[in-house]
């Protein structure tokens, strides 16, 4: 049994760290309404309302698209 503490304890470390990088630990990261990817209140988000996400750069930056105007 002596085996087995060493592995427990190596398999919640991964699987600690995996969820903290997966969510970020809450860093670069914004509430957005679905339909027009408007950033909006966090609170929209922790309180799970319908229609919201969370939504996060996932360390790349993105690529705005500029409108031009036609005169």
């Amino acid at each position: 049994m002596p085996k087995t503490r060493p592995v427990t304890v190596a398999l919640t470390v991964v699987v600690a760290v995996a969820g903290l990088t997966a969510c970020g630990g809450g860093k670069n990261r914004w509430c957005e309404h679905d339909a027009t990817d408007q950033r909006v209140s966090n609170s929209y988000c922790e309180r799970g309302a319908a229609g919201y996400e969370w939504e996060s750069d996932g360390g790349k930056k993105k690529i705005k698209k500029s409108k031009k105007s036609r005169h």
